[in-house]
């Protein structure tokens, strides 16, 4: 018989749970890896001392005018990368960043942003390369949360200093252009590289995207690379396919995971999302090559199909 004391007094107990600040490694989301935050998860978790919200936006003063309940702000160009030379944020500074946040050795980190989680994605790659263990991207982003008429603040977040301490860099989760890339593109190693920008950026037709600088004096893709744009592994709202689909999408270009994978785009933020959909969803090994094209295309004497022949600074 249904016993609505039971089913009340378990409904408080895992309330109270929650309040006192649980680990929430257990709460795996519905149909896809545990790297992936839903919503309603996330809205039930607000308060989780043990759970660090980071926002990764791209848009202008887009935090400050509401964001996530107790959600920090990142800043991609600042805070993820290195300010001088063209390298990712040390391991030194982002330990120091990661303290600063409030985020422990075994905080549960959900991250977000603004053009379809692409900051978010890389985000996440940067935390899994300083080993934190248990990183998740919120379905939808920002647009799917704001969508749903979820609720915003522009209360700004404080928090008690963490302990995170990181680890070594992760080199099996970054492509280097030397080691890894260029092998591949004089077939001296195999990996399958995955270029994941528009197919008038792959066949060299366009060197950006619309709106977007020109940062390579080269148009077309490093030889080899299949065309699998990002915008395939999302849904209109921007929310993941299911495991399903996306393992037919990558299937069906002959990417299976039987063997390594590098991503690449054009500075590594869209090839980041892939990355994630195809390491931390999919489980395969892949890494991402953050120089992408604005380093491959700069480079000298480096392989290069360019089916367009469109050429730089030509009339």
């Amino acid at each position: 018989m249904f016993n609505q004391k039971k089913v009340l007094s378990a409904v408080i107990a895992v309330g109270l749970l929650l309040s006192l600040g649980t680990p929430v490694s257990s709460a795996a989301p519905k149909n896809l890896a545990r790297a992936v935050a839903q919503p309603d998860w996330l809205e039930q978790n607000l308060d989780n001392p043990n759970v660090r919200i980071i926002e990764v936006s791209t848009e202008p003063g887009v935090y400050e005018r509401g964001h996530i309940k107790n959600a920090i702000k990142f800043v991609w160009h600042t805070d993820l990368v290195d300010t001088v030379n063209r390298d990712i944020i040390s391991g030194e500074n982002f330990q120091k960043l990661a303290r600063k946040s409030g985020i422990n050795q075994n905080s549960t980190v959900v991250l977000y942003g603004d053009k379809n989680n692409w900051f978010a994605a890389w985000g996440a790659w940067i935390f899994n390369i300083y080993g934190i263990e248990d990183v998740r991207v919120l379905d939808g982003g920002r647009v799917k949360w704001e969508k749903d008429a979820r609720a915003l603040t522009t209360a700004v977040p404080s928090f008690q200093a963490g302990n995170f301490t990181s680890k070594s860099r992760d080199r099996s989760l970054r492509a280097s252009l030397i080691r890894d890339v260029l092998p591949v593109a004089k077939k001296r190693a195999k990996a399958d590289l995955i270029d994941i920008r528009s197919a008038d950026e792959y066949s060299g037709k366009i060197f950006a995207p619309a709106g977007f600088q020109e940062l390579a004096v080269r148009a077309g893709h490093i030889p080899g690379a299949i065309n699998i744009p990002w915008g395939q592994n999302v849904n209109a709202d921007g929310t993941f396919k299911t495991v399903a689909e996306l393992k037919k999408l990558y299937a069906d270009k002959g990417v299976d995971g039987k063997q390594n994978i590098i991503t690449y785009c054009r500075i590594g933020e869209r090839s980041s999302l892939t990355w994630f959909v195809l390491s931390e969803i999919l489980g395969y090994n892949v890494k991402n090559y953050d120089g992408s094209w604005t380093e491959y295309g700069n480079s000298v004497g480096a392989p290069i199909e360019n089916p367009a022949g469109t050429i730089w600074g030509a009339s």
